[in-house]
């Protein structure tokens, strides 16, 4: 697709999260749940993602935190992931091509399939954070 590129540096991981979270913040299934979830601290969320991506794709390690705790409440279910993941993926492949791309996608469907298995174990067990 033309206009693609590589994820090399900040600026790419900023133009993927800043695109990824434009998609979030307006659908109607996440939407919501992000929004009433961060408020107004969107330009918080928004710097702690692009460390968290930078550290996990380019391994400038810029996060450090535990990135589980505060998702653990979160009212979401399997239909929630799995737009999670759909949004993101049409986000890299839209943007971006090689591979780290691909890294990024791989990367990000684990965060997904290990958050949902957590958040369900949270709702099920009275709220034991693994």
């Amino acid at each position: 697709m033309e206009g693609q590129q590589e994820i090399l540096n900040l600026d790419d991981v900023k133009q993927l999260v800043d695109g990824f979270y434009t998609k979030v913040r307006g659908d109607e299934l996440l939407g919501p749940v992000f929004n009433a979830r961060i408020e107004d601290r969107w330009p918080q969320h928004l710097e702690k993602m692009y460390s968290f991506w930078q550290t996990t794709l380019l391994g400038e390690h810029t996060y450090s935190g535990r990135p589980f705790p505060p998702h653990a409440t979160l009212p979401v279910g399997h239909q929630h992931f799995v737009r999670w993941i759909s949004l993101f993926t049409e986000t890299v492949d839209e943007l971006f091509t090689g591979p780290k791309a691909e890294e990024a996608k791989w990367r990000a469907s684990k965060i997904a399939e290990m958050f949902e298995l957590k958040v369900a174990h949270f709702q099920n067990n009275s709220g034991a954070i693994l």
